[in-house]
């Protein structure tokens, strides 16, 4: 749709509004309505709306400088390096700076095909790592084909709508990956850290899939991309997803949480000998690429995670609410499935049990229902409402957003 000259990737809805202002876990409507907001701006404001802290720090970077020059680098973009590869498995800290999750990816894939001399990568079905023709390839095909060629999608191992067990989904998943890997010409494969949070359908993987990927992957020469775009910076209960089962990717790649939403900055990380073999062939360079003030507010907000150990309660945030959502919503007609992970959690609706058919026009109908009773939810994929709240929400404000979410299914 089109609303005020902008272009929308939604249509139309009745409780589609303009923002005035935010702050903390509430946003307010241009009409003057106060929300709870359960959605971060899509895992970007883990930290909470406009956080005081952060703002303070753009204060005061742009008192010093506020951009900076591609062929060098300035003072806090040099500070920041350190601190974001301080917190990585130490084999992953050479940076490349990007200005968002898409242009990130875009780095990650140069590099896989630079550094492997392969052309295929693999990714999953119905996934979003970005909106360039490049990253789509991945796991999404729109109508405007065609798309960077050699790109194979494969199905996601997901624990619902499946009558398999846990173990016998990811022995089945990891004989058609090998398979797959066997021919040696695979560059790389893209993935979350089992789960998809940027198509909004919350499916979970059974535990073992990414050790069991990263373990194929050294096996045959092909290297592994973790987008943490949405699972970085606490939301899952950990500080980086990829410790969720000790895993260390051979790139990995940050957005999103990364400055609290207070700058348009992404970063793409990997290890010394890959990029020293592929400098010169991928081109990474980007104009405004970690601008000096979105890395003043990416550096406070990593320290306040840190600070703060904010993945605790994240985990321990995320399992109340997950145990009452399943308590409260499990035995609803409509309501399929409540899955996730830490702070990343999905309501599933459904026209019935039984098919198990999604049903978007019941989770729209939930959404604006949420609204008018002040709660901000949003649709992910087909009849899948992905909750996000801010990571810094108190437990009562959180029991009062469960409260109204429970109330709209009554």
């Amino acid at each position: 749709m089109i609303k005020n000259k902008i272009i929308f990737n939604n249509e139309a809805t009745d409780w589609m509004f303009d923002l005035e202002k935010a702050e903390g876990c509430f946003i307010w409507t241009k009409d003057g309505k106060k929300l709870i907001d359960f959605t971060s701006a899509w895992n970007v404001t883990n930290l909470g709306w406009n956080n005081p802290e952060i703002r303070e720090a753009i204060i005061t970077q742009a008192g010093k400088n506020v951009h900076n020059i591609l062929w060098s680098s300035d003072e806090i973009q040099i500070k920041y390096s350190k601190e974001l590869t301080d917190v990585l498995p130490s084999a992953l800290w050479v940076v490349a700076r990007a200005t968002g999750g898409t242009e990130a990816n875009e780095e990650a894939l140069k590099t896989a095909r630079a550094y492997t001399k392969r052309k295929k990568i693999i990714g999953f079905k119905d996934t979003y790592h970005g909106q360039s023709f490049g990253t789509m390839a991945i796991g999404y095909r729109p109508d405007i084909s065609p798309l960077v060629p050699d790109f194979v999608q494969i199905d996601f191992p997901n624990t619902y709508r499946t009558i398999k067990k846990p173990e016998e989904l990811l022995e089945e998943f990891f004989l058609g990956f090998e398979k797959i890997l066997k021919n040696e010409d695979v560059a790389t494969i893209v993935a979350e850290a089992g789960i998809i949070t940027g198509w909004g359908s919350t499916y979970v993987a059974p535990k073992g899939f990414l050790k069991g990927i990263r373990r194929l992957t050294e096996k045959y020469g092909t290297l592994l991309i973790l987008d943490e775009v949405g699972t970085g910076f606490s939301r899952l209960g950990k500080l980086f997803g990829m410790e969720i089962e000790e895993v260390v990717p051979d790139i990995v790649t940050f957005a999103k949480g990364l400055s609290n939403g207070a700058g348009a900055i992404g970063a793409m990380v990997t290890k010394e000998e890959i990029a020293e073999s592929t400098i010169g062939q991928t081109n990474l360079t980007s104009t405004f690429g970690w601008n000096s003030v979105a890395v003043a507010a990416a550096s406070k907000t990593l320290e306040i995670h840190l600070r703060d150990e904010v993945w605790k309660k994240a985990n321990s945030d995320g399992t109340f609410l997950m145990s009452s959502l399943k308590r409260e919503l499990l035995q609803h007609p409509k309501v399929g499935d409540v899955r996730g992970m830490g702070m990343e959690i999905g309501i599933d609706f459904v026209k019935d049990k039984i098919s198990k058919t999604p049903d978007p026009d019941f989770a729209h109908l939930i959404v604006e229902k949420a609204f008018k009773n002040g709660l901000h939810l949003v649709v992910g994929d087909g009849g899948n409402i992905q909750l996000m709240p801010p990571l810094v929400i108190d437990r009562k404000l959180l029991n009062k957003g469960i409260e109204i979410l429970i109330s709209c299914l009554d």
